[in-house]
């Protein structure tokens, strides 16, 4: 067990709030999906009404917790870095590519920051398409059987990329414990983030 001293601040409370809440209303809408849409679950579970307004009202909180996250300074800081590819997420893909041991990275490698700006943009893809699914006055008839196909189709995709995430995040402890606790061990940070300089020791505001 790694000392207090050997321990790094990581995510905030406020950061991993955003990211639990999110992750919550996103399976939940996942799963819903799949009790509309596979026969088996769907005869199941039954109540229909009620696992169609789960996944509305769901659906719609998806941005919520991001939106009031952006009142945390280290929420913003986080939204930046994932939002701006540099040489080191470059040089990252590179070694990936190359199956290199070592693989540059700041405090996100550029793999995760894929992974954050496919899921925003597919979530606001989602959300709208929704929209046009459920409020059917928005829209023509042509419009609304487009919105159908793409949120159906654009759910498969998630589901899959999110199954790839859950299963990278099961390989890497470490990553869970900074994501449940907020803290990392030092020498994990220093091998795979080896750029990171905004570590902050645990106990200490970052």
């Amino acid at each position: 067990m790694p000392r207090p001293a050997d321990l790094l601040l990581r995510f905030t409370r406020a950061e991993r709030w955003v990211h639990r809440t999110t992750a919550a209303l996103m399976l939940t809408c996942l799963a819903t999906a799949a009790c509309l849409y596979l026969a088996p679950l769907a005869e199941l579970v039954g109540r229909r009404r009620l696992v169609v307004t789960v996944h509305v009202w769901c659906g719609l909180a998806l941005p919520v917790p991001l939106l009031i996250g952006l009142a945390c300074r280290a929420v913003r800081a986080d939204l930046s870095r994932l939002s701006r590819f540099q040489p080191v997420d470059r040089a990252w893909l590179r070694a990936t590519r190359a199956r290199a041991a070592h693989r540059p990275a700041g405090k996100f490698n550029a793999g995760q920051k894929l992974y954050a700006q496919w899921t925003l943009g597919a979530m606001l893809v989602i959300l709208g398409t929704g929209l046009l699914m459920w409020l059917t006055h928005l829209a023509p008839v042509a419009w609304r059987t487009g919105a159908t196909f793409v949120h159906d189709w654009l759910a498969v995709a998630i589901a899959v990329v999110t199954a790839g995430h859950v299963r990278m995040a099961l390989r890497d402890p470490e990553a869970r414990r900074g994501m449940r606790t907020g803290l990392v061990d030092r020498r994990w940070a220093e091998r795979e983030h080896p750029q990171w300089r905004g570590g902050s020791p645990a106990g200490t505001p970052e």
